[in-house]
C-alpha cells in the first residue's frame, strides 16, 4: 500500500560546504509524480538561484539535515519565502550501502513528502543572535577559569600557599601580591602587606604562606598567565555588555527566571537564549522538558522497561540547568533543595541534578508562558502531597529493622 502523499510539491537539500544538491518531488493534479535534480553552489549568487528555481517550480517545503553551520545560509534566505524544515540527521538515516549526494537529497524529498519529517525547532533571529553570545561567553569563562588554574599550579609548585589564607586569592589583594612577586619580591613580610579588608587580621598566617621559593621561571609564567586571564577577562566583560544590550527589551522575563532557586543572571540568560520567550511553541511543559532532554528516556522491550538515561540534546541549556540545580540545592527551605535531598541517596547525584533541571525547567515554561513570578512549593512539598507513600516507606524501613509497627493517626 503507497503511503498518501502530504506535500504535492517538496525539496529535499543535502547540504555541504561547497555544493548543495537539491532533489524536488512534484504530484500534479492528475496523480502523476515527477523529479527534478539539481546541484548549486555555496556562494549568496548561487544560493539566491537556487531559491529562485525552487519558487519557479512552485516548491511549498523544504527540509534540510543539521550540518554544521552550512545550512544557517541556507535558512536565513529560504525561510522567508518557503516552509523549512531543519531535521536531525539521525532521524532519516538511509538505507546502508547507497550513499551518494543524489540518493540522500531524493530520501530527504520523498520523506518529506509522504510527512514523516519533523522540524528541530530553530529560534527567531533575536534569539539566535542571543545564542551566539551566550555560547560565546561559556567557554570565555571556561578559558579564565583554566587559567586561574594555571596559576594556582604556579604557585604550588613555588611553595606559595596563598590558596590556603584567602578565600580568593586571584581577588585584589592576590593579584596585587602577585604582581609584587613577578617584580622579584620575595619577602613575606612586605608582601602580607598589600592585603586589603578582611585579610589583614590574617597577617600572620600569610607571612607563612607567601614565604616560599619563587624563580625566574615561576615569575615569567605567572605574568603570561596572569596577562592571559586579563585579557579573557575584558573579553567576557564585553560579551556581557553585548548579552545585557541585545537582550533589554526582554528584562521583564529575565527578572522572573532571575527569582527561582539557583538561576543567576547569566544562567537566565543562557535559558532565555536557548529557548526563546516564545512558550507557544511548545504545547506542553512536558514537550519542553522533553525537547532539552531533560526528561527520562522511554527504553522498553517484552513489557520491560530497560533504561531511563535521557537523550543527547542542547548541550548549553543542559549544563545551565544542571549547574542552576546544583546551586538549589545549598539553598534552604526550598522545594528544590528538598527534591534533590530526597533523590540523591538512591538515585545519585547525577540524577538528583537532572531531577532539579527538570523541575527548573518547568517552571521556567509556566512563568514565561503566563508572566508570573516563582511560586516555590516549600521544603515540606512533598510530604504533604505523599503522606501516605512516606509513611510506608518509613514503617518498611522500620520492620526491615526488625520492629513492629503500628500507626495511630492524631485527631484533628
Amino acid at each position: 500500500m503507497d503511503m498518501p502523499v502530504i506535500v504535492p510539491r517538496a525539496c529535499g537539500l543535502d547540504v555541504h560546504k561547497k555544493t548543495v544538491q537539491a532533489c524536488v518531488h512534484i504530484l500534479d493534479k492528475r496523480g502523476q509524480g515527477s523529479e527534478a535534480l539539481q546541484t548549486f553552489g555555496t556562494t549568496t549568487r548561487q544560493l539566491l538561484a537556487l531559491r529562485d528555481w525552487l519558487m519557479s517550480l512552485q516548491v511549498t517545503h523544504v527540509a534540510m539535515e543539521s550540518t554544521g553551520v552550512y545550512w544557517k545560509p541556507l535558512w536565513h534566505l529560504l525561510a522567508g519565502d518557503l516552509q523549512c524544515l531543519l531535521v536531525n540527521a539521525q532521524h532519516i538515516k538511509h538505507v546502508p550501502g547507497r550513499k551518494t549526494d543524489v540518493t540522500d537529497s531524493q530520501w530527504i524529498a520523498q520523506l518529506l513528502q509522504h510527512g514523516l519529517l519533523r522540524s528541530s525547532f530553530v529560534p527567531d533571529p533575536p534569539p539566535q543572535q542571543w545564542r551566539d553570545l551566550t555560547r560565546l561567553r561559556t567557554p570565555l569563562v571556561a578559558k579564565a577559569s583554566q587559567a586561574a588554574n594555571r596559576i594556582q599550579k604556579v604557585l604550588e609548585d613555588a611553595n606559595i600557599k596563598l590558596a590556603s589564607v584567602a578565600s580568593d586569592p586571584l581577588g585584589v589583594s592576590g593579584r596585587a601580591m602577585l604582581h609584587a612577586m613577578i617584580d622579584g619580591q620575595q619577602d613575606p613580610v612586605v608582601l602580607a602587606s598589600y592585603a586589603k579588608g578582611r585579610l589583614r587580621s590574617k597577617n600572620e598566617e600569610l607571612k607563612e604562606a607567601l614565604l616560599g621559593r619563587v624563580t625566574e621561571h615561576h615569575r615569567f609564567l605567572l605574568q603570561v598567565l596572569l596577562d592571559d586571564l586579563a585579557a579573557t577577562e575584558q573579553l567576557i566583560e564585553r560579551v556581557e555588555q553585548r548579552i545585557e544590550e541585545a537582550m533589554a527589551p526582554f528584562a521583564p522575563q529575565i527578572q522572573l527566571l532571575d527569582q527561582i532557586p539557583g538561576v543567576d543572571l547569566h544562567v537566565a540568560h543562557v535559558i532565555l537564549a536557548e529557548v526563546g520567550p516564545d512558550m507557544s511553541r511548545f504545547p506542553s511543559a512536558a514537550h519542553l522538558c522533553s525537547w532539552a532532554a531533560m526528561s527520562p528516556g522511554n527504553h522498553e522491550s517484552a513489557g520491560k522497561r530497560q533504561s531511563g538515561k535521557t537523550r543527547k540534546a542542547n548541550r548549553w541549556l543542559r549544563a545551565a540547568l544542571v549547574q542552576a540545580g546544583w546551586a538549589a540545592s545549598h539553598t534552604k527551605n526550598t522545594y528544590l533543595a528538598s527534591l534533590y535531598a530526597r533523590l540523591v541517596g538512591r538515585r545519585g547525584k547525577k540524577r538528583a541534578l537532572i531531577a532539579c533541571g527538570h523541575s527548573i525547567l518547568n517552571s521556567v515554561y509556566y512563568m514565561l508562558r503566563d508572566n508570573v513570578p516563582y511560586a516555590d512549593l516549600g521544603s515540606d512539598h512533598y510530604e504533604r502531597t505523599h503522606g501516605q507513600r512516606l509513611a510506608r516507606m518509613l514503617v518498611a524501613r522500620l520492620e526491615a529493622q526488625g520492629y513492629t509497627v503500628t500507626l495511630e493517626r492524631h485527631a484533628a
